[in-house]
């Protein structure tokens, strides 16, 4: 996060998962010893790369005996990245209202926490055909998608043109409107612009960027940050309220079973495994799951 937005240092870990040890004044639905994930502010005090940390009430969510705090924290930001992006930058029905035609979406980087999260949330509203762009990660996208309703994977270590290729093919059947760019670059952004139909077309980034119209159709920026805003101006509800409630949804889908985190991989050391963690994720060395620490394990903890 710092060498994406700049800044001081900072605690910056946002996925927290762990017991209740204390509820603030006012705070309802919450209580010590509960078993949570929350999602931490972002760029504020007290974040999880500590034994304390401090979360909103409207971001946390109760996890299941069966889900395991390791599980559960790599879930808050990747599936609230998703989330927003499904349904409130692209405006896919919630799955309460779930698509009754087929409406194609193209997830370019779908082994990734959230486009795996954003094929979930996509799912869930019965929007299909869903096309995901993968490579090593594909084994486990492959587990995601309902091949009985068109969904497809493509290996775009084949090169471009193959996947040039495959999005046309797809084009030629279906009108494809939505696509969640969780790679987000120039490249993948032209790529998907060939065939993302240019009337009300939409191309979701996760990158934070002002919206802007490339060629009749809309490329959306992304920060999972507003669900710690208030509503806007003139409205009683907003991202915020949002969050709350596809929180809530999460822990009923955990419950339930319908709902997942994301694999992981425990960082051996606890805090002191976070450096050695983050230049494997930058240097690409990682597919298709997260790192996930315990703090207990930290040397420092340990001694004691």
């Amino acid at each position: 996060m710092p060498k994406l937005m700049g800044g001081d240092p900072a605690n910056h870990g946002d996925d927290i998962a762990g017991y209740v040890e204390a509820v603030g004044e006012g705070v309802t639905g919450f209580r010590p010893g509960d078993r949570v994930a929350a999602f931490h502010q972002m760029f504020t005090p007290h974040g999880s790369y500590a034994e304390y940390s401090v979360a909103a009430a409207k971001s946390a969510f109760h996890l299941p005996n069966a889900t395991t705090f390791e599980e559960g924290a790599t879930i808050p930001l990747a599936s609230m990245t998703a989330a927003l992006g499904v349904y409130q930058r692209l405006q896919l029905p919630l799955p309460w209202t779930p698509v009754t035609v087929p409406t194609p979406l193209v997830v370019n980087g779908a082994a990734t926490a959230v486009g795996a999260f954003a094929i979930k949330f996509a799912a869930l509203s019965n929007v299909h055909p869903i096309i995901a762009i993968a490579g090593n990660g594909i084994p486990f996208v492959d587990t995601l998608l309902d091949k009985s309703k068109g969904d497809i994977i493509i290996d775009y270590r084949q090169g471009a043109e193959h996947m040039n290729e495959e999005l046309r093919k797809v084009a030629e059947k279906h009108v494809i409107s939505y696509a969640y760019d969780t790679v987000s670059d120039e490249a993948s952004l032209e790529m998907l612009s060939k065939v993302v139909y240019a009337e009300n077309g939409k191309i979701m980034s996760v990158v934070p960027r002002e919206d802007e119209v490339i060629g009749g159709i809309t490329v959306l920026g992304s920060n999972v940050g507003h669900i710690h805003e208030p509503a806007k101006e003139g409205f009683k509800v907003g991202n915020a309220e949002f969050g709350a409630a596809i929180y809530n949804l999460v822990s009923l889908g955990l419950a339930d079973g319908w709902f997942s985190g994301h694999p992981y991989e425990v960082a051996q050391g606890g805090l002191a495994g976070l450096e050695g963690a983050l230049k494997s994720l930058e240097a690409g060395k990682v597919s298709a799951k997260k790192y996930v620490l315990r703090l207990a394990e930290t040397p420092t903890v340990l001694k004691e």
